[in-house]
């Protein structure tokens, strides 16, 4: 018998490969976030494309640069005021539900921009309204969607559903943009938006085509403004968390906005048309994917808070040289590691505060979560818009690149100071994670 190689894998086995490419999707065996994958990776190719022609057709109706940041400050702001009221009902009603609603009410505005639009009696501000409702509708919805991730896969493949599901947001990214591109330049904006609102149809079906065990929401002993204070003091008292979201919420204030000033990238820098700014759109997309399915591929949360800060100080490096580009294939490829870097810290973030907060407050510290993601985002989206008019979109980019990499530095050198209480936090979720399993176990018994 020929002797055994020990480096090669025996026959039958799965190939290393093949491991980590289980490893790599292994929230897709449950079958409820199989029907929410799905459902979402059709309905958000559709919202990206949405995303691309109201810009286009924002800036091509208006040609300023301050108009663009007010479609996207009225499309977020109201994250920021209604998120605490909408973590409360996060944690107290059900999630499944919640999203429904809310997932219903996109496709309907969305119809409403479609027929406004192809009927030709869209204007700005009506852009700008329906922007400010889907933003109302979205404060509820993220928090929402987000804490309902544990109730599809468990703790145990938590990390994995945060990654996959931004590696649908990204695969959509990539996809809706240059779609959108191609739309828009050949039949106009308005039938990407039909096409949005026809997408919603698949997650909600979704939605009610799964099976989700009985969660004991948190009980309404407490008034309305006691329980939203609940959640601020937590996220406040709880030093990793209140650091984690504190360097989201800048880099959503100063460099998140460079997406909002694409149009004039598209156009006045790089001289091109729809078309362009799709396919700017889909190399940060492809970026973004690469870093969801890197941290898709890990299994434990030690060192992420290292990748927090790198990706920071990254994005902002990249932003900075993407600002002074002029060339379309250099722009291009400069996005695809700053759309990386962005993703890396925000999946890490979104992680790090899941894998620590306990479940009944989930919802409300998620509710933070979003007002530092999308709430700080509108504010400044109205000021890059304000300051490119101003200073020039290059210049105003090239600011929250090097704001982004300060921010990097500051987190980095604190980070020493929390790591202790980061650890008693996994560990305290870890063991009411097993606690929960148990009671479960016992009731199925």
């Amino acid at each position: 018998m020929p002797p055994t190689d020990i480096t090669r894998p025996a026959r039958g086995s799965p190939t290393p490969e093949r491991s980590r490419f289980r490893e790599t999707v292994r929230s897709l065996r449950h079958r409820n976030f199989q029907l929410f994958f799905s459902g979402q990776l059709i309905s958000l190719i559709g919202t990206w494309m949405q995303n691309v022609a109201q810009s286009w057709l924002v800036y091509r109706l208006t040609g300023s640069s301050l108009l663009l940041g007010t479609v996207s400050f009225a499309g977020q702001i109201p994250v920021f005021p209604l998120a605490p009221l909408a973590g409360m009902v996060a944690d107290r009603w059900n999630r499944r539900s919640i999203v429904i609603i809310t997932q219903t009410s996109s496709m309907v505005l969305a119809f409403i921009l479609a027929a406004l639009t192809l009927t030709k009696r869209i204007t700005v501000w009506e852009i700008v309204l329906l922007a400010a409702l889907l933003g109302v509708v979205n404060a509820f919805d993220i928090p929402a969607r987000q804490s309902f991730l544990v109730e599809m896969v468990g703790r145990e493949d938590l990390m994995n559903a945060i990654a996959l599901n931004s590696s649908i947001f990204n695969s959509a990214r990539i996809i809706g943009p240059g779609i959108a591109g191609i739309l828009v330049a050949s039949i106009g904006e308005g039938w990407c938006f039909f096409a949005n609102a026809v997408s919603y149809i698949a997650v909600i079906v979704g939605l009610f085509l799964m099976k989700i065990p009985p969660r004991q929401a948190e009980r309404a002993i407490k008034s309305a403004f006691d329980h939203i204070a609940e959640g601020f003091r937590f996220v406040r008292r709880t030093a990793p968390i209140r650091s984690l979201l504190m360097i989201l919420g800048l880099v959503s204030l100063v460099g998140m906005p460079y997406t909002v000033l694409m149009p004039v990238f598209a156009k006045n820098v790089l001289h091109g048309d729809a078309t362009t700014l799709g396919v700017l759109g889909s190399a940060a997309g492809i970026g973004a994917l690469a870093g969801a399915l890197a941290l898709a591929s890990r299994t434990r949360v030690e060192g992420l808070g290292k990748w927090v800060w790198k990706a920071c100080a990254s994005f902002g490096a990249f932003l900075i040289l993407f600002s002074f580009s002029h060339w379309y294939a250099l722009s291009v490829l400069l996005l695809v590691p700053v759309g990386f870097s962005l993703m890396t810290q925000m999946g890490s973030t979104n992680t790090l505060v899941q894998s620590m907060v306990p479940d009944r407050l989930r919802g409300r510290t998620m509710a933070v979560y979003s007002m530092m993601f999308m709430g700080m985002s509108p504010v400044g989206a109205i000021l890059a818009g304000a300051a490119a008019d101003r200073i020039g979109a290059p210049t105003t980019v090239a600011l929250g690149g090097v704001i982004s990499i300060v921010a990097a530095i500051a987190f980095a050198r604190h980070l020493p100071k929390i790591h202790a209480e980061a650890n008693r936090l996994l560990g305290s979720a870890a063991m009411e994670a097993g606690e929960t399993v148990g009671k479960v176990a016992a009731h199925a018994s």
